[in-house]
């Protein structure tokens, strides 16, 4: 006689009854989002409710989805609102979520083996290649976010550039004798110095490059610093350009840079984190030249495609790189000449982990839903829509535009005449305070040249112009109120 598993619902059409009323809800709240604040703080009698302890019996599932109603959706991070432009998060393409139930429902993991979900992931890899005109023969990965892919990029390179691949993934880098240097602008993601860190090479050895007055690395400098570190018997290893900086969107000259890494003999890898996806404008081609010629390149599918978290890709450009820095062996992870086993791809002799989600589907649901063009579409307005911002406030009197790129990032911030510079960041900051914690908008900030600056990045496909136009409105009115109390 057969029991029921104890984990499985007792009841199917309960079960089914639930999922049926959690996606209408789901579509409730999405359709509604623009009637919500963008952000709320977490009220105390809910932060309590996140200190009980650990639940000796069950309950109800219809009940734990009701406290998920009441204690978790009410007061997300905010990222899926029309108003939300804080740091460089995606806003989620309802139909990916899914994807997202459906790997879960399936419960594949993608290290290795023949099953339809490796080769979805195989897919998507192959159209990412495509979109981001990235050569065929290359190889890739899907991966957390661009903080695992730039590790995973700086391993393959150290291996690529060691005297002896075997010798160095065997007795290590002390062992060999390399000291590797890294080189990248004083403006590149602290994922990298987290990298270098845990690669052994440290961050001493990670060369932060000054940057010119749009906040591009100096290639003057480069040059004299590449030069400096080879007279002193270090072992240059990779160049890093950014395809957009977090702080401002700046494009490094990646074109100038692809020549100094071949060159130097470096590797080369550019951090499209989000600023990749502007490939697939034609307009933007000249801006990103030289991308598709590196090394490596990582790109977050979470940002600036839309998808939900999490999702990213490192690409190679070499077949096999991955592998001479990844692949290992197992009794139990050996091949047989039938069955699953016997599939030759590995995804786990590509990165670091065996144990891998089916990240792939939400995007290969996406975009078989959408199709790539629609995707540029939203990119192409959100780059329409920061130069709208961009153009209202240098229009403006009572604001500046500190910085700027040609992708979707924008800094600004409230002035006066003859404001001292600690009241204008007293202002600012104040500014940004009213606007995030009172819901009613959500960018985030950084310090350019000393100032405190509102900073915009717009990877959101519901954001329109009049957003924009509300923002505008709501920074020179608190503007206005917070200077007449710093002049009282």
């Amino acid at each position: 006689m057969h029991t029921d598993p104890p984990l499985d619902p007792a009841d199917w059409e309960e079960f089914r009854a639930l999922g049926k009323r959690i996606v209408d809800d789901i579509a409730d709240h999405l359709a509604g989002l623009r009637e919500r604040p963008v952000w709320q703080p977490v009220p105390e009698d809910v932060r309590a409710s996140f200190r009980t302890g650990l639940p000796a019996g069950g309950m109800p599932m219809a009940e734990v989805y009701e406290e998920f109603r009441t204690t978790v959706l009410p007061f997300p991070r905010g990222n899926i609102h029309p108003r939300f432009w804080g740091w460089a998060n995606g806003s989620g393409v309802p139909v990916a979520a899914y994807g997202d139930l459906l790997a879960s429902v399936i419960n594949c993991t993608l290290g290795s083996g023949g099953n339809a979900a490796m080769m979805v992931e195989q897919q998507v890899i192959e159209w990412l290649q495509q979109a981001l005109h990235w050569p065929a023969a290359g190889s890739g990965l899907l991966t957390s976010g661009a903080s695992m892919g730039q590790v995973t990029a700086l391993a393959a390179a150290r291996v690529a550039k060691a005297p002896s691949t075997t010798a160095f993934r065997d007795e290590g880098a002390v062992a060999s004798g390399v000291q590797f240097t890294v080189y990248g602008s004083e403006e590149t993601h602290h994922s990298v110095d987290k990298a270098v860190e845990l690669l052994g090479i440290g961050r001493r050895f990670f060369r932060k490059i000054p940057v010119d007055r749009d906040f591009r690395i100096d290639v003057g400098a480069l040059r004299a610093t590449l030069r400096a570190d080879r007279e002193a018997g270090l072992h240059p290893l990779c160049l890093i350009g950014n395809a957009g900086t977090v702080n401002t969107g700046a494009v490094d000259p990646l074109r100038t840079l692809l020549e100094i890494a071949r060159e130097e003999d470096l590797w080369y890898h550019v951090d499209g984190a989000f600023g990749a996806f502007a490939q697939l404008l034609p307009s933007h081609h000249a801006l990103l030249d030289g991308m598709t010629e590196a090394d490596s390149l990582v790109c977050d599918l979470h940002k600036w495609l839309y998808m939900p978290f999490d999702v990213s890709c490192v690409l190679t450009r070499a077949e096999g790189v991955l592998e001479a820095a990844f692949s290992s062996s197992a009794d139990y992870i050996s091949s047989t000449a039938g069955g699953p086993a016997a599939y030759p791809l590995a995804f786990s002799d590509r990165g670091i982990e065996q144990s891998r989600r089916f990240r792939a589907l939400k995007v290969w649901f996406a975009l078989k839903t959408h199709g790539i063009g629609t995707f540029a579409e939203a990119v192409a307005a959100n780059v329409a829509q920061v130069a709208h911002l961009a153009a209202r406030v240098e229009a403006a009197d009572d604001l500046e535009l500190v910085a700027r790129s040609d992708l979707n990032v924008a800094c600004f911030r409230y002035v006066w005449p003859g404001a001292a510079p600690d009241a204008a960041d007293r202002v600012n900051r104040g500014i940004l305070n009213r606007l995030q914690t009172e819901g009613l908008a959500m960018p985030s900030h950084t310090v350019l040249d000393g100032k405190f600056v509102i900073r915009v990045a717009d990877n959101n496909h519901r954001t329109d112009v009049t957003d924009f136009d509300f923002l505008i409105a709501q920074v020179r009115a608190f503007g206005a109120e917070l200077r007449a109390a710093e002049e009282d």
